[in-house]
């Protein structure tokens, strides 16, 4: 067992949570919607592993909140193989097709992403699921899908806040295809909670996979051969044919060659240590590695004698933040398709550097200059050329939404998953009951930003699970739903373990602040100089001083659901304990047994 720093079971000081923190000896789940929770605990009672409920419990999302995730869209995932002492990723995230063209959108939409089927990027999820499941799980994928599968074809009851969902997209009824009306809005209503909704065609789709992999192990093919014959139906069977048929007759780029060479990325998580603990997040091709700018920078300054929630300490906190969301938007991209110069951007010394830029008397009151991370990877010679983002200043909304998944297992196995893409976001396609993902809205159509659309490549994600462990050993699992929030949530839910020494649920409870002082990811990028929301509960003192510095200070509900919803399991450090928690913020639930 490592070391112990601080009992995640018991905060230095008592303070009351308004979820119980979750506490048991052989597992825990956290997902952001209780009956997803509750499909994981089903797994791990069945003898599954941590990606056993991990996976069934974020196919159950799909069904749950479709409004936020759904099963055909994205979902990185992060795993600790207990038995192989690595942290892997898996990228769970689709590419443009090979006809898309950014040219197209400049010439025929004045250089914007139109809303429906153009925005279309190969399906990521069912790829990362049941590869993920196929090479880290132990039961077989037809035990994985049966509680997702039943949800779909049974029913499952709306909840208040799918149906608060539902009655806001209500509006925009008109424009949905035929198929989102048919199944969401049943007889032209709005589903009211505790109405139970049938997706029989997203059922149809969990049966078919299930179906293929009992056949191929009746034909004597292994556990492992049978979830992956699954996946090739999915991606160059019936399925896909569907889909690109579909897609093809209605404008879409999408063609059968699309999907038949999309195969899941996994690779190696990136870490930085702060204070002691390796924290683990995804590469650029989402926005994880700013959790590791965040810290990194952070790092360098004394947060211990800075009062919790205090002016200089929010204002330490989100100076570091716009220093790395300004590294973001000029470097962050798909590696394979552009040059990342992750090593400078990751270094320490480079952090060091960046930090000096912190006044701590003034806010920066706009996006900052990126840095020049270049010369951190030996490459001196490099100029830095700052994207233009005035063209972004416009008012609109500020992000979309996902959900989140974290369990962990008796043999020390865990899971973190952040499954997205709303199923409204293209055409659902009759007899499937899913839409390909609409990932397509976070790129960029501006040639030389490193997001840019391009035949092939990802866009940049905002859904980033990550982990924590201590002195080689599994500490935390942890991530939320949040679009461009995210990090920042994930930063000072962290930050509350490490300085405050709260319990996991109390770090989880505590009010939070978030920045807009950066273009969105979500097209049409809207950028806000200086803006920052703080919740309620935060002093108006230090609200007051917070603007005397120069920041845009809005003041908003307390336990906001747009700040953020971190859920986490954790093994404390200093009894091997599962702990779960579960933030009040939105739906979901925490378990352990």
């Amino acid at each position: 067992m490592p070391k112990p720093r601080h009992n995640l079971a018991s905060s230095r000081e008592y303070e009351q949570t308004i979820q119980p923190l979750v506490m048991g000896r052989r597992g825990a789940v956290a997902a952001g919607h209780f009956t997803a929770t509750a499909c994981g605990h089903r797994l791990l009672e069945q003898g599954g592993n941590a990606i056993d409920a991990g996976v069934g419990a974020s196919i159950a999302l799909n069904v749950l909140l479709f409004d936020r995730t759904s099963f055909s869209g994205v979902a990185p995932i992060m795993i600790y193989d207990a038995d192989k002492h690595s942290v892997v990723t898996f990228d769970g995230l689709g590419v443009w097709p090979a006809l898309a063209r950014l040219e197209y959108f400049q010439e025929h939409h004045q250089g914007h992403l139109p809303v429906g089927i153009l925005r279309s990027v190969t399906p990521g999820a069912p790829d990362a699921y049941l590869s993920a499941l196929a090479h880290h799980g132990r039961l077989t994928l037809g035990e994985v899908l049966e509680p997702a599968y039943e949800l779909a074809h049974d029913g499952a009851a709306i909840s208040a806040g799918v149906a608060q969902g539902l009655k806001a997209l209500a509006h925009r009824y008109d424009e949905l295809d035929g198929e989102a009306q048919r199944i969401f809005f049943p007889g032209g209503s709005v589903p009211e909670a505790g109405q139970v909704l049938v997706q029989e065609d997203l059922a149809h789709t969990f049966k078919a996979l299930m179906d293929e992999e009992s056949r191929a192990r009746k034909e004597g093919a292994s556990r492992t051969e049978g979830i992956m014959k699954a996946r090739d139906l999915f991606y160059q069977g019936w399925i896909a044919e569907r889909v690109a048929e579909y897609h093809q007759a209605h404008g879409s780029w999408m063609r059968y060659s699309d999907l038949a060479a999309h195969k899941v990325d996994v690779s190696p998580a990136l870490s930085t240590n702060y204070h002691g603990y390796d924290v683990y997040t995804c590469g650029p091709w989402c926005q994880g590695p700013l959790l590791i700018q965040f810290l990194n920078i952070l790092e360098t300054f004394d947060l211990d004698i800075m009062e919790h929630n205090g002016s200089q300490y929010l204002h330490t906190i989100l100076e570091a933040m716009h220093l790395a969301l300004a590294d973001r938007e000029n470097y962050y991209g798909d590696p394979r398709c552009v040059e990342v110069p992750l090593d400078g951007l990751l270094s320490k010394a480079y952090a060091q550097q960046q930090a000096k830029r912190i006044i701590p008397e003034r806010a920066c009151g706009e996006m900052p200059l990126p840095g020049n991370p270049w010369p951190f990877q030996g490459e001196n010679d490099r100029q830095v050329e700052p994207i233009d983002i005035e063209r972004y200043i416009a008012p609109g909304e500020m992000g979309r939404d996902t959900s989140y998944v974290a369990a962990g297992d008796q043999w020390g196995n865990m899971f973190s998953a952040t499954p997205s893409d709303p199923v409204f976001d293209t055409p659902i396609i009759p007899g499937l009951g899913f839409s390909c993902s609409g990932r397509g809205s976070s790129s960029r159509i501006h040639p030389n930003h490193p997001s840019a659309l391009a035949p092939g490549k990802r866009p940049r994600l905002t859904p980033n699970p990550a982990m924590v462990l201590l002195e080689g050993r599994p500490l935390l699992a942890f991530g939320c739903p949040g679009g461009d929030i995210q990090t920042q949530g994930m930063l000072q839910f962290f930050l509350n373990l490490v300085h405050q020494g709260c319990n996991l649920q109390a770090a989880v409870e505590r009010p939070r602040v978030m920045s807009y002082n950066y273009p969105s990811t979500f097209a049409p990028f809207t950028y806000h100089p200086g803006r920052v929301e703080v919740e309620g509960r935060i002093s108006s003192q230090t609200c007051t001083i917070l603007e005397a510095l120069g920041h845009d200070v809005r003041v908003i509900e307390d336990y906001a659901m747009s700040a953020s919803s971190v859920h986490a399991v954790a093994i404390n450090p200093m009894n091997g304990t599962w702990l779960a928690a579960a933030d009040p913020r939105r739906e979901g639930a925490a378990w352990a047994r």
